[in-house]
């Protein structure tokens, strides 16, 4: 697919029309570029995202999923919670990383915008006119690469992912399936991490 045919598609995913979603759009795909490197289809790329959970433009990392293939679904990419909107996309296999970023000044410019204002005001995305997102959505598409991004030189990057489980056991309290890595022993029983109540951290593996 080309870039006006995965922005369609990534709407439909996403759900509203934004500037963050095509922006992370074109991260990714500058970052595919870089690396000279296809769309992910099983985890040949990992992707880590700095983005957060309670900021703007958090929409930027469906953009990212989109456009590199790298999904949470098949856990080939996680949030690092740095709240700002860039990637580091790794090619598993050659070993070689590449980390794009918004360039700052595109980027305040776009948190200046009308759209980004009604948004301060509780006005949702989907409610906003097409007259005032359509233009932001049209120029991130079509600014050059060097106008809209920071893209770092490529650098080695060792990634050695999780590797998957098929081993599985019943949780003994509820019966439901749990998968090895989260098998938890309590009083000699095995049990998911909810029945566990065990404190469960959130980082890098």
């Amino acid at each position: 697919m080309d870039s006006k045919e995965l922005l369609e598609v990534a709407l439909k995913l996403h759900g509203h029309k934004c500037p963050a979603m095509p922006l992370g759009l074109r991260a990714g795909l500058a970052a595919l570029k870089k690396l000279e490197v296809e769309r992910a289809s099983n985890k040949e790329l990992f992707t880590f995202c700095e983005t957060g959970y309670a900021h703007a433009t958090m929409c930027f990392v469906d953009g990212v999923q989109m456009a590199t293939g790298c999904t949470y679904g098949k856990s080939n990419i996680k949030k690092l919670a740095y709240d700002k909107n860039a990637i580091t996309v790794i090619d598993v296999k050659n070993k070689k990383a590449v980390r794009v970023a918004p360039n700052p000044e595109f980027q305040k410019k776009g948190l200046a915008s009308e759209f980004v204002q009604l948004r301060k005001k509780g006005i949702e995305p989907k409610d906003i006119p097409p007259e005032i997102v359509d233009p932001l959505v049209d120029k991130i598409m079509n600014a050059k690469d060097e106008e809209l991004l920071r893209i770092s030189e490529l650098f080695d990057y060792d990634f050695k992912p999780q590797k998957g489980t098929f081993e599985w056991y019943e949780c003994e309290r509820c019966g439901e399936v749990v998968f090895a890595h989260k098998v938890r022993i309590v009083d000699g029983k095995k049990l998911c991490v909810p029945c566990a109540q065990y404190p469960e951290q959130v980082g890098l593996w």
